[in-house]
């Protein structure tokens, strides 16, 4: 069953609303609304001891949607996102991150100079990424009693290829597929907020090199990379933004690619070996039994089908109307250039998607970053400098804004898993995404 099927099921009125194209207005006008208001309220700091943390737009939207979803029964009908229409939004968001992607390769492209002065330290910084969640979150999840669980929780930041990997060794009704799916959620709701923090925190106590918290920001999430870079370029000169942007996004990239082979051939068989030595050491600081299965429903996107072409196009629609709104709020830019500048991002998208429905089994999100990144090396096609020029007036925060909205809306839906997977869970998950982050940036520093 999907999460959408799952969300109708529980609300029975709202399957029609989903299907409809009014709620799909609705959903649209609301998500503009929001990231209207996170781009006016802007960035706000705070002290936290000697550090510092900067809370960017793209928090707000998540907080905001959020708050609307799960609220939903309290407002008017008129303002009301259901259950089944929050799935959608779920839906939404993994097909609008695929913009989200071209403006990472786009980013590549036009910046592999800069990018290739990171040297070996991006291809090492990867062994960081990969191994840093079990290191730290491993032996918490023991001594806090989690068992198996802790094998999905903690091999990975339990991204969507993730999932597959689990899904495909242990499946996903398994105690090592509850650790994954709750690693997916933690990061989907919580992610982008907490590497935020912890990002902008660590960058303020000024102790690595910028380009290694540029490099240890690529964790694999585009969301959760946004939101590090954006809490480390917000206490950068701005003249370096667009080179630490620029190797945040190659980490990522590296990350996403690459990293599934790591995760798949070396995190999850050293993280099960690991467990299999560590439970009985650690395990016994603990006195809480292993929970018996738990049937779950997916998250928002997992084991849903693929999208209509329409729909498609309205996840296109919001992430370009929400560019625009942030572009032009937060980075004057005027709007004319901003939808120049989606009209192209779109086109490449649009031209891969059409031929990724003719071949299923193209990986789509891999092809759609080489292609964007080659399109744009400077001097490879004649018009790379002229699309460089005119998708760099498109702000890289001003991708997140919607992103995180759309994020926002599936926090309702998730609550009662949560609830079944407990706190304990939740706290490794975050350690598991504070060792990947932390780990890269330990072993970047070493080449700066």
């Amino acid at each position: 069953m999907t999460t959408t099927t799952a969300a109708a099921a529980a609300e029975p009125n709202s399957v029609p609303l989903t299907s409809s194209g009014m709620a799909k207005l609705k959903l649209f006008v609301i998500v503009m609304a929001i990231v209207a208001v996170a781009e006016t309220i802007g960035i706000v700091q705070f002290q936290v001891g000697p550090g510092k943390v900067l809370l960017q737009p793209m928090v707000w939207a998540l907080l905001i949607a959020a708050a609307w979803g799960v609220a939903q029964r309290l407002l008017p009908s008129v303002a009301r996102i259901e259950p089944a229409l929050q799935a959608f939004a779920g839906d939404l968001l993994n097909v609008g991150l695929l913009l989200f992607v071209v403006k990472l390769g786009l980013t590549v492209g036009s910046a592999l100079p800069q990018v290739k002065q990171a040297g070996w330290a991006l291809l090492f910084q990867e062994f960081g990424h990969t191994f840093g969640t079990l290191v730290l979150g491993l032996p918490l999840a023991l001594l806090l009693g989690v068992k198996r669980e802790a094998v999905g929780a903690t091999f990975s930041i339990g991204r969507e290829g993730n999932l597959v990997i689990i899904g495909e060794k242990y499946g996903m009704a398994s105690a090592e597929g509850r650790g994954v799916l709750a690693e997916y959620i933690t990061g989907t709701v919580l992610g982008a907020l907490f590497i935020a923090l912890l990002a902008g925190f660590v960058t303020s106590l000024h102790i690595f090199d910028p380009r290694s918290l540029a490099m240890g920001a690529g964790v694999g999430s585009a969301s959760m990379m946004a939101a590090a870079i954006g809490a480390i370029n917000g206490q950068q000169p701005a003249s370096a933004a667009s080179q630490l942007t620029a190797i945040a996004a190659a980490s990522n990239l590296l990350t996403q690619v690459a990293g599934f082979y790591f995760t798949l051939f070396l995190s999850l068989p050293a993280c099960s070996w690991l467990y299999d030595r560590l439970e009985p050491v650690l395990g016994r600081f603990s006195r809480r039994k292993a929970p018996e299965g738990v049937a779950l429903a997916p998250a928002g996107g997992l084991g849903a089908k693929d999208l209509s072409f329409v729909d498609t196009m309205i996840a296109w629609a919001i992430m370009t109307g929400g560019v625009t709104i942030g572009n032009l709020l937060t980075y004057k830019v005027p709007v004319s250039q901003s939808l120049f500048g989606m009209l192209l991002v779109v086109a490449i998208a649009l031209v891969i998607d059409v031929i990724k429905r003719l071949l299923p089994k193209l990986p789509m999100v891999l092809v759609l970053s080489v292609v964007s990144t080659l399109l744009v090396v400077p001097g490879l096609l004649p018009f790379s400098d002229v699309l460089a020029a005119a998708t760099a007036k498109l702000n890289f925060l001003a991708f997140t804004t919607p992103v995180l909205a759309l994020a926002g809306f599936s926090v309702a839906k998730d609550l009662p898993i949560f609830r079944q997977l407990g706190w304990r869970i939740v706290v490794v998950s975050l350690t598991a995404a504070a060792g990947t982050f932390l780990g890269a940036t330990l072993v970047a520093e070493l080449f700066h």
